[in-house]
C-alpha cells in the first residue's frame, strides 16, 4: 500500500500554484496524499492519489506558534498534525511556519516514550555525501542529556532512513579536544565517549561540517540554525561569484560554458529544494518541515521524504535502537561514574 502523506495546504511563499505542483509530483511517484488547504485555490481534483480536505484557516509566521497551535484546532497544520494522530496518514509535511509545524506535530503526534526534546534533522546538502545535522532550531537552550539523546536519534535515523552503516557521530565544539566547549558540552562528550551503542567519534569543529568528518553532527538549536544558515549563505555567495566571474570577459564565458554541466550539478546539490526540507525527530510519527521558499520540486521532495520515512518504518526502527543504545534510559555513566539521569 502507498504512503499516506498530510501536507499542509497553506504557507508556500510562492503561493498555492507551486504547492499543488508540489503535490502532483509526489503523486505521480505513487505517493498518497491528503492535502490540507482550500480547494479553489489549490485545484487538485483531477489528480490521482490526491485528496484535498477542505480547510481556510492557517497560522502565519508572525504568530506565537504555540498559543495558535493550542487555540486554532481549525488551522491546517493542527488539522494535519491530528489526522496523522489518527492514522488517516503516515506522516506530517509543512512548507508553512517551522514553529508552527513543530509545535502542532509536539503537541499532536506527541514524543515517542523516553524523548525529552524533539530535535529538527537537517540532511546538510553536500557533494558526495550527506551529513546529518541536528538540532537546527527546535531547541536554542539544551542541557548535556539532551545533546546525548539528538546523538543516538540522529544515528538512528541515519541508519534507518539514510543507510549509513554504523554512522559515526561528532560533536560541534570549538575546539577537538574532549575539555573544549562549554560546560554542557564538555558533559555530553564524557558521557558520550561512555556510551554503549554509538559510535562517537569525539568533538568537531565549524570547518569540519562542511569537510564531512562525522556522519551526524549534533549541537544546540541556536548554534544550529546559525551555522545552517551560515551555510547556506556561503553558498548563494560563492555560487554567485562564481557565476559573476565566468560572465566577466569573453574567455571567462567560454570557459563558464564549457563548466557549465558540472557547475549546474554542483549547483543542484546545494540548492535546499533538493533535500526538501528537515525532519522532526523523536515523534510518534515522521514529520517534515520544509523552507517556504520552496518550488515544486523543493515541496515534492518534502513530501517524497516523509514518504520514506513511512516506508522504511523510521520511527519503529530509531524507536529499537534508541532503547538497545539506553538514550531513552537513566543508565549513560558520567566521567565520575554515576549515572547521567535521562528523565522521560
Amino acid at each position: 500500500m502507498a504512503a499516506v502523506v498530510a501536507l499542509d495546504g497553506f504557507g508556500a511563499e510562492r503561493g498555492f500554484d507551486v504547492l499543488a505542483e508540489g503535490a502532483r509530483q509526489a503523486a505521480a511517484g505513487g505517493i498518497r496524499l491528503r492535502v490540507f488547504g482550500p480547494p479553489g485555490e489549490l485545484r487538485l481534483d483531477d489528480v490521482d492519489g490526491v485528496e484535498v480536505v477542505p480547510t481556510e484557516e492557517w497560522i502565519s509566521n508572525e504568530e506565537e506558534p504555540a498559543a495558535a497551535v493550542r487555540t486554532r484546532p481549525e488551522a491546517s497544520i493542527v488539522r494535519a498534525a491530528h489526522d496523522v494522530s489518527e492514522g488517516n496518514a503516515g506522516a506530517l509535511a509543512s512548507v508553512g511556519s517551522t514553529g508552527a509545524a513543530m509545535a502542532a506535530a509536539t503537541f499532536g503526534i506527541r514524543r515517542l516514550q523516553g524523548v525529552q526534546r524533539p530535535a529538527l534533522a537537517a540532511v546538510l546538502p553536500l557533494p558526495g555525501r550527506q551529513v546529518l545535522f541536528l538540532d537546527v532550531g527546535a531547541n536554542v537552550e539544551v542541557r548535556a542529556q539532551h545533546l546525548i539523546q539528538f546523538a543516538f536519534l540522529g544515528a538512528a535515523f541515519s541508519e534507518a532512513v539514510l543507510g549509513v552503516a554504523s554512522p559515526k557521530v561528532g560533536l560541534l565544539s570549538v575546539g577537538e579536544e574532549s575539555g573544549k566547549g562549554t560546560p554542557v558540552v564538555v558533559e555530553a562528550h564524557a558521557a558520550l565517549a561512555a556510551a554503549e551503542g554509538i559510535d562517537f567519534v569525539g568533538n568537531v569543529e565549524g570547518v569540519d561540517l562542511p569537510a564531512a568528518v562525522a556522519d551526524v553532527v549534533i549541537t544546540d538549536g541556536f548554534t544550529g540554525n546559525v551555522a545552517l544558515k551560515l551555510m547556506e549563505g556561503t553558498a548563494k555567495v560563492v555560487s554567485g561569484a562564481i557565476r559573476d566571474a565566468a560572465r566577466s570577459n569573453l574567455i571567462a564565458a567560454a570557459g563558464g560554458l564549457l563548466m557549465r554541466p558540472a557547475l549546474g550539478g554542483i549547483r543542484k546539490e546545494f540548492a535546499p529544494d533538493t533535500t526538501g526540507g528537515a525532519v522532526l525527530l523523536g515523534l510518534r510519527s515522521p514529520t517534515v518541515v520544509g523552507h517556504g521558499s520552496s518550488g515544486p520540486e523543493g515541496i515534492a521532495n518534502a513530501v517524497r521524504l516523509a514518504a520514506r520515512c513511512i516506508e522504511q518504518h523510521a520511527v519503529e526502527r530509531t524507536g529499537d535502537l534508541l532503547r538497545s543504545g539506553h538514550a531513552t534510559r537513566g543508565d549513560l555513566a558520567r566521567p565520575d561514574g554515576s549515572a547521567e539521569r535521562i528523565e522521560a
